[in-house]
């Protein structure tokens, strides 16, 4: 006979916290969001950690180098997605790791014999006025010339113009070499009255700009994640079927964590590979593993040597997992269990397991309830997909500025290694969707509310730690009337645009 749960499977909203006494010291300025990333020992500091709770999401439409790059200078990680060639995902690695504060490798290039109409697009493509002319239309080309909005007049030229008649070449610029520090950078930038200065290698090839705009960037971004050289901290996902290949290739870019991508993790295919990571670099290699949503799963893949545990499956907006396979649970559950499950492990080994909620977060309070119910940080995906940052387009729909978002499970993504069932190479039937979500802007601007909404919340909880507020978080179950009532109700809401 098959086993029966007792009680439903519950998601965040169907939650509330109840308010603590809120000493004088909890104020947001007092809390601290610092929380473990890998495994340790009770007691010793982990060898990761974040400074802010938040992991953007292992999909292609959320998280490359750009992302990871935002994320880490706010003080959260990204696992860069792992549905692409081994080569270009650890080129991606590399490119987070070389990063170097307020210089900026250029994602908008073009060759001098491209026209002005390849402006316009690369302009529309990337939101950059600043487009780098390279021999070979690469970021790390001969640097032949800069053209800015400056440059042209799209009222009075031909869009059949060559872009060696317009730019600004080389001869006329002023630049710094590999020996320019940031401050001397900036000191030139301030001196010729430049926007922004290129920065190019003994042979003339381009390496970063320095934009006048990043003057203050790394003084407006004291949580930057960073490892001992000072580098920014990247994670990376990978699969149970190429992993032996694509591990060696990321451990030699340098990544800091890897993360086994998948819609259910209780498999021995997981096991394998943690396992294998795990013999072959002598432990020294960091892997998280999941998705899973009961305590069994929990304790198979820490049993295999996982450093951290990703719990949920069906939760996410775009992922149709429960609909197709009838597969998962409700994400408040799924947290609560596996949290429970890691706390009885610690006290048998000392150990203490970093859990990472993942999916099923729609409100911001969602994610101090995640945080309150054991999750140690939270992935997000529809979230950061969002932003400028994410790598998709950004389109008018209806009238307002959207950002394409698809699922890893969707037939764009083809992403067939994360549901391994042994057999071909295949997707045989899609557990993700197509969509799109509503424009936000730049991801500092929107993460910076975010996070105060989650010091504020925890000082209503009076906790000013993530340990402190899994202490001491009350939590009520809420019915469907009162959640009803939590919103605007039996009112006349104002017309947002006539009242602006």
């Amino acid at each position: 006979m098959a086993f029966y749960y007792n009680e439903p499977s519950r998601t965040f909203s169907e939650y509330l916290l109840i308010p603590n006494l809120s000493t004088k010291e909890c104020i947001p300025d007092n809390v601290v969001l610092k929380t473990p990333l890998v495994k340790h020992k009770v007691g010793e500091k982990p060898s990761l950690e974040l400074n802010i709770p938040v992991a953007s999401a292992i999909m292609q439409s959320v998280s490359d180098n750009n992302m990871a790059i935002a994320l880490a200078k706010c003080g959260g990680i990204s696992f860069i997605y792992g549905s692409q060639s081994i080569e270009s995902q650890a080129e991606m690695v590399r490119k987070v790791k070389k990063y170097k504060a307020g210089f900026v490798v250029s994602d908008s290039n073009l060759r001098p014999d491209d026209t002005l109409r390849d402006v316009v697009a690369m302009k529309q493509k990337t939101g950059h006025s600043t487009i780098a002319i390279t021999e070979d239309g690469t970021p790390t080309g001969k640097l032949l010339g800069i053209v800015t909005s400056r440059d042209y007049r799209l009222s009075r030229a031909s869009l059949d113009e060559k872009i060696s008649s317009f730019m600004t070449p080389f001869s006329q610029l002023i630049y710094g070499n590999e020996k320019t520090s940031l401050k001397d950078a900036n000191d030139l930038i301030w001196e010729h009255k430049l926007n922004c200065l290129p920065i190019i290698d003994s042979n003339q090839k381009l390496m970063y700009f320095v934009f006048r705009k990043d003057y203050d960037s790394h003084k407006e971004n004291p949580n930057e994640l960073l490892d001992k050289s000072k580098s920014l901290i990247v994670g990376a996902g990978i699969n149970t079927r190429d992993y032996k290949e694509r591990v060696a290739a990321l451990v030699e870019a340098g990544v800091d964590i890897l993360c086994i991508d998948s819609s259910d993790g209780y498999s021995e295919w997981q096991s394998d590979t943690i396992k294998w990571i795990k013999e072959t670099y002598n432990g020294e290699v960091k892997v998280g593993a999941g998705n899973v949503v009961d305590k069994e799963g929990f304790r198979y893949l820490v049993d295999a040597g996982a450093d951290f545990i990703k719990v949920g499956i069906g939760g996410g907006s775009i992922c149709i997992t429960r609909e197709q396979k009838g597969i998962g649970r409700g994400q408040a559950s799924s947290v609560i269990e596996v949290s429970e499950a890691r706390d009885e492990y610690m006290k048998e080994t000392g150990i203490y397991i970093p859990i990472c909620s993942d999916g099923g977060i729609v409100h911001d309070y969602h994610m101090v309830l995640a945080l309150a119910m054991g999750a140690d940080f939270i992935m997000l995906g529809r979230y950061f997909a969002r932003f400028d940052e994410s790598p998709t387009r950004k389109l008018k729909v209806g009238g307002n500025f959207v950002k394409e978002y698809w699922g890893e499970g969707s037939n764009r993504a083809r992403n067939w290694q994360r549901y391994d069932m042994g057999g071909e190479a295949k997707l045989g039937f899609e557990e993700g969707v197509d969509s799109y979500v509503p424009y936000a802007g730049k991801l500092k601007d929107n993460l910076d509310t975010t996070i105060y909404k989650i010091k504020s919340t925890m000082c209503n909880c009076g906790a000013l730690s993530l340990p402190d507020l899994q202490k001491k978080a009350r939590i009520t179950l809420v019915s469907a009337t009162s959640i009803k009532e939590g919103g605007a109700h039996d009112v006349i809401l104002k017309d947002k645009e006539l009242s602006s």
